[in-house]
């Protein structure tokens, strides 16, 4: 009887893999090349069908590059009574030196509670709408209401918090330390004011030690609450406003010019955002089968987040050493600092939204297209082996997003 289990369960799987041929179906098979042949042992087919470049589509990579995808979906979710946060670190991703990201939900009134970390933050609201405020080391401090597509940006050591405005917020967050969750890396008030002796509370802020007793012994981290209406503070060393401010709300700046024309580009590093020292982003939107350029960042590592879509991209690490990855909506990605790469959109209808982040005070990248056609052509058809009059034809200006076909 087990034989014959046996045996029926191996025509079923006979006639299963006559069905499952090629990178499309999830199998590691280039129908073109008769290369490949299917999976019998266990596999995670439905990631083999998100992942079909890691089956070995592409006849261009080579060589060993490790892996510089993490999604958030495979990271483990905290809930808590007022929302939820997940994040990626330098143990999920290890090539990601430079930054840590995060995502979390706030309900409407909930707290995330008062801290401050050894790291600047960095936040991008992209759900609801939330009330910030923090305080810098001279007393001045900023109270704002900040709207989906609003950014901000704490310096380390600066203490704050956010509060969820409506039904539902949702952010990313972002840390210039991939080993965020080192120790000393968050401080939160609570914690600290429940490992304080009493009396030492008491003569600090003038009260009666017993103010202190129901301080709490476990830390909610994101905790409910009501919409806050004491907005309106006054300090002697005035508001963090113009280029001291925390905040950069996105209706007050606009969007970089696109020669490609394939999608919009916003630029969030200390030239339009002053305060931003150390952690530089590019908002992108890409239309369908549009292409981000190939390019390079000579200044950073390139943490990638992409918040809707599907997309492909290609990075040459030096050495005859490139891998393709497959990327959708809540995965992140490290691009090595100076590894080229691209990244194409794979739909044929959805737009796809993705954000750039790197540990430098701005965005940089080096266009291929540009440095070969701002290169003598002659010199470039004798490298390349392509006919000259190809050359002449390149674009000097960086075309950044180019259109689909």
């Amino acid at each position: 009887m087990h034989l014959l289990t046996f045996s029926l369960l191996g025509l079923a799987s006979a006639a299963t893999l006559a069905k499952r041929d090629g990178f499309s179906d999830g199998e590691p098979i280039n129908d073109a090349t008769g290369k490949g042949a299917p999976i019998i042992g266990g596999t995670n087919h439905e990631l083999d069908l998100q992942n079909p470049d890691n089956l070995g589509r592409q006849s261009t990579d080579a060589g060993y590059v490790p892996n510089l995808k993490w999604s958030f979906s495979d990271s483990k979710t905290n809930i808590f009574p007022g929302g939820w946060s997940r994040e990626q670190i330098i143990s999920d991703l290890p090539l990601s030196t430079d930054i840590a990201g995060a995502q979390q939900h706030l309900k409407k009134g909930a707290i995330r509670e008062l801290h401050w970390h050894r790291t600047a933050e960095w936040g991008y609201l992209y759900n609801g709408s939330l009330l910030l405020s923090a305080v810098d080391e001279n007393g001045q401090y900023q109270v704002d209401t900040l709207e989906a597509g609003d950014v901000w940006y704490f310096p380390p050591g600066v203490a704050h918090t956010v509060q969820g405005q409506q039904d539902a917020n949702e952010y990313l967050l972002v840390f210039d330390d991939g080993d965020f969750e080192a120790q000393g890396t968050t401080f939160m008030i609570d914690d600290w004011v429940a490992h304080t002796p009493k009396d030492i509370l008491a003569k600090n802020f003038g009260v009666d030690a017993s103010v202190f007793n129901n301080v709490p012994s476990t830390f909610p981290y994101i905790l409910n609450g009501t919409i806050s209406n004491d907005t309106h503070i006054v300090g002697p060393a005035g508001a963090l406003v113009g280029n001291s401010s925390y905040v950069y709300h996105a209706k007050d700046h606009k969007l970089e010019d696109v020669p490609g024309g394939g999608g919009t580009f916003r630029r969030i590093d200390s030239t339009t955002f002053p305060v931003a020292k150390t952690i530089a982003s590019g908002f992108f939107t890409l239309e369908p089968k549009g292409l981000r350029e190939l390019h390079w960042h000579p200044n950073a590592q390139e943490w990638v987040y992409f918040h809707q879509g599907t997309a492909r991209a290609t990075v040459f690490i030096g050495g005859s050493k490139a891998r393709t990855f497959d990327f959708r909506a809540g995965d992140t990605a490290v691009f090595p600092t100076n590894s080229g790469h691209y990244i194409e959109n794979t739909s044929e209808t959805e737009e796809l939204i993705w954000i750039e982040n790197f540990k430098s005070d701005t965005v940089e990248d080096i266009s291929l297209t540009q440095w070969l056609a701002l290169t003598p052509h002659d010199i470039v058809a004798n490298v390349l082996k392509i006919p000259v009059e190809v050359v002449d034809k390149l674009k000097t200006e960086k075309q950044i997003l180019i259109k689909g076909n």
